[in-house]
């Protein structure tokens, strides 16, 4: 193996900033190397390889390990899963990497001296996250094949506990059989005849069947089911606002349980426009199918909407699910809702849901690809799966329609049944057909890891019935109390202009920072494109290096509409570059309510802007300290029940005193607010070169504005006066005071379009 292959690279925390031994040896890569999220078993991984998840860099280098004769683990990792920017680094290594550790045994003994396989092995994969132009992808930074032991066979190699493993399917079957009585080793024999393979060839051996069984046995399915159900009268009783239902079959047995939260109810309200129902994974040890309802809130985080257990697997018992999800919700349906392909939940949702889009989720189709094309195509997989990609992110249907005609037959495809049947289910996949309903990210790549990762805290909890409901519950309220922890640490910090624009500058005072910086990358990108009128309220909006095609916008300033054809506010709630790049050329500064979407939004900005607006400057260190304490105080309180009552209790009694306190001379009525009736207060901004601006921006009179400032509306009976400031000179259009004394327009070089941030 050579030096550059066996090389260790470092990179960034967040992956975009690597070594320069990093940089250099991908520069050298290909540019067509594949994005892919499986790839043909019989590669070598290398330097730059590009991977659209952890668990496709996984699957191929446990494919390219298997073959070689060893197995893998994961290893280190930079960074936690739900938390922050999520798992940013992933080393995979050989299973005999590291030593074994003798660790002291409660009562102070150290443990038997046991065997063990690990010899301090060197070989590794070392993957990065990256995230170019918002596509996260993973990248290997590091690679290295030199072992220090001998690799096993292939006959020996399937014998690793890594490659023992039994199928959902086999499990149903080997379930099946014990119930008929069968004997482990009949039930091996028949499995080996009914896949056409060799005595002793099957993936599993005779021990991982009897553990498995044992498993089984070890579960009273009955007794469980009825302490569950009585888990949840607990429950219901202890809170009203729990939600359960549950139906028995004529065995008086438990056919379906259904239940959400108190916190969960609430988190739909606020966050229920888009939803997945996950119903891709079993108990086993029940024989039952999980269902699991998740959304994500403004900060991007995964959110609990409800969960579900059903015995069987058709359109019956999803329908029983979604009514009861439905009866939890007061009957309020998603707008879209993402799911696997399942032709039976595919039917209980246009039943039960006829108002709401159903999506399939892509990665669960494209982890049939490797079944279903691999062979076919042989050495075209790779291309053929490119071409896939790109045809599932078109913009427009037109142009994928076309280019799905030009892919089947140049692979010759026209007779496979898999391709007929993604073709006529299309409308449910491929981008698009969806980019006109919202999504809310939820289609992402990105979002799409953090469910799982989430989903796997709940597979990781299957312990007997009545406590899983109690775990899931505590995965529930850790997830709500990590998010609620990451959104306080986040309140204090600056935000960094990158663009100086005031829109920019609106938007950072109204949505969340993780919404917000999605905003902030269409504005860097704006000005890479040019706009162009080609009638009446139409704009064709194309990138520099483009001749011709674009993006059509259209805007009725009247009526405060402006839309694209790209349709990516329609999508993910966010306004797209060629949108920004219309609104900046016609003078438009700051953003209309209705292109800030509720949901995207920071909870408190509403009462940030008013609290801002009320002159502080008699004691502006107390106010800061004050703010301060409050934010430290949640952030501990949150840490258990105890301690948040506590707090309540403690935060009570301040209340109180304060409100016993005699006021000042001057009233709330006497407070006046320093800024212009037409501007926005922006809170402490930071742009790209450190500076801190707090600052108003006023519209200008010649300007063409979309968004109306509402009038101010008086709280609880207090009339809420405001200041007018008369200027005598124009205004300067991006810092709304006098343009005499402006420095930016004391050249004659310079006019009001020219201060535009484009």
């Amino acid at each position: 193996m050579s030096e550059g292959t066996s090389m260790v690279l470092e990179s960034s925390e967040n992956g975009t900033d690597l070594s320069q031994d990093d940089i250099g040896t991908i520069e050298e890569t290909p540019e067509e190397t594949i994005l892919s999220r499986q790839t043909s078993v019989n590669l070598v991984p290398f330097i730059g390889q590009r991977f659209i998840s952890q668990e496709a860099a996984y699957e191929f280098y446990c494919s390219f390990a298997k073959q070689c004769g060893f197995s893998i683990r994961r290893h280190r990792t930079r960074g936690k899963d739900g938390i922050g920017r999520g798992v940013t680094r992933r080393d995979f290594t050989c299973h005999r990497g590291g030593y074994p550790q003798i660790k002291p045994s409660d009562d102070g003994k150290m443990q038997r001296n046991r065997k063990s396989s690990r010899c301090g092995c060197q070989a590794y994969m070392r993957i990065v996250k990256r995230a170019d132009f918002d596509v996260p992808e993973w990248r290997v930074t590091g690679f290295s094949n030199v072992h220090n032991h001998e690799l096993l066979k292939s006959n020996e190699v399937r014998l690793l506990p890594a490659y023992c493993t039994i199928s959902p399917d086999d499990k149903s079957r080997i379930c099946m059989f014990a119930k008929a009585g069968m004997s482990v080793r009949q039930m091996l024999r028949l499995m080996e005849l009914e896949k056409g393979i060799k005595l002793g060839c099957l993936p599993f051996t005779e021990i991982d069947v009897r553990n498995l069984l044992q498993s089984f046995r070890n579960v009273d399915r009955d007794n469980d089911a009825i302490d569950l159900i009585a888990m949840c009268k607990r429950l219901k009783d202890e809170n009203q606002n729990f939600k359960y239902e549950f139906k028995i079959d004529s065995n008086n047995r438990l056919e379906h349980i259904a239940w959400s939260y108190v916190s969960s109810i609430q988190s739909y309200e606020a966050f229920g426009d888009a939803v997945v129902f996950d119903t891709t994974h079993r108990l086993d040890a029940y024989d039952m199918l999980l269902g699991i309802w998740l959304g994500v809130d403004n900060h991007g985080m995964t959110c609990f909407f409800g969960c579900a257990l059903l015995r069987d697997e058709n359109m019956q018992s999803f329908s029983w699910a979604l009514k009861a999800f439905l009866g939890f919700m007061k009957g309020k349906a998603p707008q879209t809702i993402l799911t696997d392909h399942n032709m039976w939940l595919k039917e209980a949702i246009a039943v039960e849901m006829p108002d709401t889009k159903h999506a399939f989720c892509i990665w669960h189709i494209i982890a049939k690809f490797s079944d279903w094309f691999s062979v076919l195509l042989g050495s075209h997989y790779d291309e053929w799966k490119a071409e896939f990609h790109r045809l599932y992110n078109l913009e427009l249907v037109e142009e994928f329609e076309e280019g799905w005609r030009q892919m089947v037959a140049k692979y010759g495809l026209h007779t496979n049944k898999h391709i007929a049947s993604l073709y006529s289910l299309r409308t449910f996949w491929a981008l698009p057909f969806l980019r006109r309903y919202f999504f809310a990210g939820l289609t992402s790549t990105c979002q799409s890891e953090s469910i799982n990762a989430f989903i796997q805290r709940f597979l990781s909890a299957q312990s007997q019935l009545d406590r899983f409901v109690e775990q899931v519950a505590d995965i529930a309220d850790f997830n709500d109390r990590t998010g609620a922890k990451q959104k306080m640490q986040r309140k204090p910090q600056k935000v960094c202009l990158k663009t100086g624009s005031p829109i920019e500058s609106h938007a950072a005072t109204v949505l969340t920072p993780y919404v917000f910086s999605k905003l902030q990358d269409e504005l860097v990108l704006a000005p890479q494109y040019a706009s162009f009128l080609v009638d009446e309220g139409c704009f064709q909006v194309r990138h520099h290096t483009q001749m011709d095609g674009g993006c059509k916008v259209f805007w009725v300033p009247c009526q405060e509409h402006i839309s694209c054809s790209c349709h990516l506010f329609e999508f993910s709630g966010i306004l797209c570059r060629h949108i920004l790049r219309v609104m900046s050329t016609n003078n438009c500064f700051h953003i209309p309510d209705q292109y800030l979407p509720v949901r995207w939004r920071g909870m408190s900005s509403s009462s940030a802007n008013l609290f801002r607006g009320i002159t502080t400057r008699d004691n502006p260190e107390k106010i800061q300290l004050l703010e301060s304490m409050v934010s430290t105080l949640v952030m501990e309180s949150i840490e258990s029940e105890e301690r948040l009552d506590v707090a309540c209790d403690q935060i009570s009694m301040v209340l109180s005193r304060i409100k016993s306190l005699s006021r000042p001379s001057h009233g709330v009525n006497d407070i006046a607010y320093n800024y212009p009736s037409d501007s926005l207060i922006l809170p402490e901004v930071e742009d790209a070169d450190g500076i801190i601006n707090g600052f108003a921006i006023t519209n200008p009179h010649d300007s063409i504005t979309l968004g109306k400032l509402k009038e101010r509306r008086a709280r609880d009976g207090v009339d809420i006066t405001r200041k007018r400031r008369h200027f005598s000179g124009p205004l300067c259009g991006q810092y709304g005071h006098d343009a005499s004394d402006c420095s930016l327009m004391a050249g004659d070089t310079l006019n009001g379009d020219t201060l535009g941030y484009l």
